[in-house]
């Protein structure tokens, strides 16, 4: 049942949420027609917001932006949101809409290290512990973190790690289209989908990884696992404030 709320807030709302749409200072004209109502109507919310510091207005060309409240209130956001734990609450649903066993990966000090798994809903499972590390090119998840961190984290963790030109183009190929993949690398009659999850500066804070028996793993770019696993990466990345994604 839906709950009843007040329509004056949702009206005046349409106007902060054009702001955050925009990602940019706006004329009255413009934020009143985005919000679809009139300038005039506009005109008292923006004051109201301005009182409470979720808007601000420049005093030389009049363009109103999202204020100090409602910066602060992002952090705050941003400060509630542990990667880890959202991505777990996926984990379970991502698992049975793939069909093979789902992990979450962070770089550690030693590389690309699992710390949440949950198994295939098939009886077939793949051996994979907390605490594993991938290794850099063998594996779907050392390859999407190697194509998201800075060479120097990398080394930090990986000294032998060699970015010669095969290996760059492979990198260059995880970034363009959006998730990693291997096959018969690391573990003869295993393949694995890896995809990244990016925090609010943009930089990748964990992987979502699908492993599974080569027979029976899909990985089209357009199959099932590909498909499910880079959805749920980009919501949750949405949600980690994530405006873009880029390696160094």
């Amino acid at each position: 049942m839906s709950q009843r709320g007040i329509q004056s807030v949702e009206v005046g709302g349409r106007l902060l949420l054009s702001l955050a749409d925009e990602g940019r200072p706006m004329a009255l004209k413009d934020l009143a027609l985005a919000a679809a109502m009139s300038p005039a109507k506009a005109h008292p919310y923006l004051v109201s917001f301005g009182k409470l510091g979720l808007i601000t207005q420049d005093a030389a060309s009049g363009r109103y932006g999202l204020g100090p409240l409602a910066m602060q209130l992002g952090l705050i956001s941003l400060q509630q949101f542990d990667p880890v734990r959202l991505a777990s609450a996926r984990l379970p649903g991502l698992a049975q809409t793939i069909g093979q066993t789902v992990a979450i990966a962070v770089w550690g000090n030693r590389g690309a290290t699992i710390v949440r798994i949950e198994e295939a809903p098939s009886p077939v499972h793949v051996n994979m512990r907390h605490g594993t590390v991938m290794s850099l090119r063998g594996t779907a998840s050392g390859l999407v973190f190697a194509a998201h961190l800075a060479r120097e984290t990398v080394r930090a963790a990986a000294g032998n790690a060699r970015f010669d030109k095969a290996f760059e183009r492979e990198l260059a190929a995880v970034r363009e289209q959006g998730f990693s993949h291997a096959v018969d690398a690391a573990v003869p009659g295993v393949s694995a989908l890896a995809a990244p999850v990016f925090g609010a500066a943009g930089h990748i804070v964990l992987s979502l990884t699908a492993i599974g028996p080569t027979p029976s793993f899909d990985i089209r770019p357009r199959g099932v696992p590909a498909t499910a696993l880079c959805r749920c990466a980009t919501e949750l990345s949405a949600r980690l404030g994530a405006g873009g994604a880029g390696s160094d």
